[in-house]
């Protein structure tokens, strides 16, 4: 139920958290000065990131599109929308403070499958607000001390205006989020001149600033380097790699999508490090997922890209069973001629918008469904179950130490 607005003018939030700087309505809708108008290429490495700055009344952290908001106290109550930034706050020890999330049951049955194979993590957020598109009036319900969603993508839904956003910032807590860094999308009218794209562990390491958890960060971010570093060195020559194409299969069993493995964002931060060539981007040539977007394939085009390696979103989180789509692919008299199909390379993936949780584990997965002979081989998923386990001496990272930063034990 929406407050009395009486009651909004006397205070701007229970006093818990302010800001200031560039907020929704000055700064935050008329853009930053301080951004370049050239976004950073992005990289699969993470930089360093700007220290919180500290304040007299607190502390100010800066990321766009939000421009600088000013934080009196560590945020409690936290509300989210889209998967890469749930998955930062699990990974700051900051699950259960999460009042709302885009699909809930989606991201707890696919963060089960992972945080299975990390001693005392775990997630349950059965029942919360499923926030897309968000409401008004549930954000004034939830009352959150801060909305870790990218007020840009927000602006685009249904019934919201600048107005809305100003509103929802002053009255009850500022946002705090970047999400079309996924493809380095096109911001949406109104919000180029402020918007940057940043790397998943450069958006990562601003959201710990806001939850004064840079330990957290610094640690995760060395396991994230060491395992890049495992990676870039074991590479073969590119002429030994092989192709592959990462697609999701529809319900109507017939078409596809297509995603590109090495566009810049971070929805492709644990394939593009793989090195390998794109099958659908061949195929497809010019107009392929512009703006980093999707494309609609079907068996035919998916049998002229034929790929080397298939990779599947959808069965790690239950919406698809992997055993049938392979069976469906080796039944069907064009599917069966690609090459992945043939070969039984036709492998299970998380998902695209990853944290820096899932981006471990994905980087270890798919350089073993890639390279199985330099990274070991990939034990294979079986649906339903965790994340397979891995014998100790062919894991791509540390889980015992991982689940130790989860947990507090930097």
């Amino acid at each position: 139920m929406v407050q009395d607005e009486a009651e909004h003018e006397e205070t701007t939030r229970r006093d818990y958290v302010k800001y200031g700087g560039a907020v929704v309505g000055s700064g935050l809708l008329g853009g930053c000065s301080s951004r370049s108008d050239t976004p950073p290429t992005p990289t699969d490495t993470p930089t360093e990131t700007d220290t919180a700055t500290p304040t007299e009344t607190g502390y100010s952290v800066q990321m766009a599109p939000a421009g600088e908001v000013r934080f009196e106290d560590v945020p409690q109550d936290v509300f989210t929308i889209l998967g890469h930034h749930v998955d930062m706050l699990l990974a700051l020890g900051r699950g259960d403070d999460i009042n709302a999330m885009h699909a809930p049951g989606y991201h707890e049955s696919l963060y089960q499958k992972f945080v299975d194979r990390l001693d005392g993590v775990t997630v349950d957020w059965e029942g919360l607000y499923s926030s897309w598109p968000p409401t008004k009036e549930k954000l004034y319900e939830l009352d959150s001390d801060v909305h870790i969603a990218d007020p840009a993508k927000v602006s685009t839904a249904d019934g919201w205006s600048d107005d809305d956003l100003t509103e929802i910032e002053e009255n009850v807590g500022p946002w705090f989020g970047n999400t079309l860094s996924g493809t380095n999308q096109t911001p949406p009218p109104g919000w180029a001149d402020q918007y940057q794209y940043y790397t998943l562990w450069e958006i990562f390491g601003k959201v710990a600033q806001v939850f004064q958890e840079t330990d957290r960060y610094e640690a995760l971010t060395s396991v994230h380097e060491s395992v890049i570093q495992t990676i870039k060195a074991g590479l073969p020559p590119e002429r030994e790699r092989p192709s592959a194409a990462l697609v999701l299969f529809s319900s109507s069993k017939e078409k596809a999508w297509g995603y590109k493995l090495n566009h810049p964002g971070y929805y492709a931060a644990h394939t593009r490090p793989m090195g390998v060539t794109d099958a659908l981007a061949d195929a497809v040539g010019e107009g392929y997922g512009d703006d980093g977007r999707n494309i609609t394939l079907d068996y035919e085009l998916l049998l002229e890209a034929d790929p080397d390696v298939l990779l599947v979103f959808g069965p790690m989180a239950e919406y698809h069973d992997l055993d049938e789509i392979r069976t469906r692919l080796e039944e069907h008299d064009i599917a069966r001629e690609i090459t992945a199909v043939q070969e039984g390379d036709v492998y299970a993936q998380g998902a695209r918008r990853q944290g820096p949780i899932l981006n471990l584990f994905q980087l270890e997965m798919t350089a073993k469904e890639l390279y199985p002979d330099v990274f070991g081989e990939w034990p294979g998923y079986v649906d339903g179950e965790p994340y397979p386990e891995v014998p100790g001496d062919e894991r791509l990272f540390d889980r015992q130490r991982v689940a130790d930063i989860i947990n507090g034990d930097v």
